[in-house]
């Protein structure tokens, strides 16, 4: 990178104040750090080189529908601190590298995704009582031990599920692009989609959102399901079909799902999925925790040093793949 950029370089971002103080360390002399107002979050100064920018969901940055005029000016890269970057418009794609922060909350989402096979293995919050009424023996609980776990997609996030699934004994199958049905040396067993639908009883949605999944888990594949299975989604919400899902708990396919994201977020106030006995919901909260912001900053720093010396940048977006 020529020296003139490192002097000049100007890093604007969409992030809480203490983004610059915290990526200081890893700033060449003279370098710049300037965070953008919402109202002009997509419109830092024409001399930028680097923008790091918010998945539109945050609410933190106003996502023009039209890319701006002059777009993408000088910058040089962007870097999207979601692992995923569907919600972004193409256009955030005509700057010459994007990058996204995939693996920075793996951590705290692999734990979400546990605690919500035990709480339904475990029946919580059903099982804790209150007073001594309800002292009185319960249907037995379940376990993780000998379950059979099937991860769509297998990303950051799948490996991350599948090294704290392996801890409760739990068998694991895996659907990831390109499956070649082999076995791997970490006892996850890759197979194709209706193997997995068919053997699991968690299954849980870790694919990133694109036009070829978007839909995938619908009458079809609820259709091929283990009776009875656990469904847990904190990937996107729009991988799911909710009337599908809905109609799946009518017919037994589905016994309880647990769902940190939906299509669209918020679900509308009265919608089923708030009030059903058979569902977990939450905010989409799964990233949080886990020191995902520890991460983002250490990778974003690390990117930086390899921006500055014209290597290659971790986890480069491939558009034409949606990830």
């Amino acid at each position: 990178m020529p020296d003139s950029l490192t002097r000049s370089l100007l890093i604007a971002h969409q992030l809480a104040e203490g983004f610059g103080e915290a990526i200081r360390p890893a700033l060449p002399a003279g370098a710049q750090v300037l965070g953008l107002p919402r109202a002009a979050a997509w419109q830092p100064p024409e001399e930028a080189s680097v923008l790091v920018a918010v998945p539109p969901r945050a609410g933190n940055a106003v996502l023009p529908k039209e890319k701006p005029d002059g777009w993408p000016w000088q910058l040089k890269w962007l870097h999207a601190v979601s692992a995923g970057v569907d919600e972004f418009p193409r256009w955030i794609f005509e700057v010459p590298r994007v990058t996204c922060g995939r693996g920075t909350n793996s951590v705290a989402i692999a734990e979400f995704v546990l605690a919500g096979m035990l709480a339904v293995e475990k029946r919580l919050p059903e099982s804790w009582i209150r007073s001594a009424v309800d002292w009185r023996p319960r249907p037995g609980l379940g376990t993780l031990q000998g379950k059979t776990l099937g991860l769509l997609g297998f990303g950051s996030i799948g490996q991350a599920i599948a090294e704290r699934a392996r801890a409760f004994g739990m068998r694991i199958t895996a659907f990831r692009r390109g499956n070649d049905g082999a076995g791997s040396p970490d006892g996850v067993r890759f197979e194709n989609l209706d193997r997995v639908l068919a053997t699991a009883d968690h299954l849980v949605i870790a694919l990133p959102l694109t036009p070829a999944t978007a839909g995938l888990i619908g009458p079809a594949a609820f259709a091929r399901v283990k009776p009875g299975v656990h469904l847990v989604n904190i990937a996107r919400g729009r991988i799911l079909d909710h009337d599908a899902l809905l109609k799946a708990f009518e017919k037994g396919q589905v016994g309880f799902a647990t769902l940190d994201v939906t299509e669209p977020e918020p679900l509308p106030e009265g919608h089923p999925l708030y009030t059903h006995p058979w569902v977990h919901l939450s905010p989409h909260i799964s990233w949080s925790g886990g020191g995902g912001q520890t991460a983002q900053h250490a990778l974003f720093a690390e990117n930086l040093r390899r921006f500055l010396a014209g290597g290659e940048l971790i986890n480069l977006v491939q558009p034409e793949r949606g990830y």
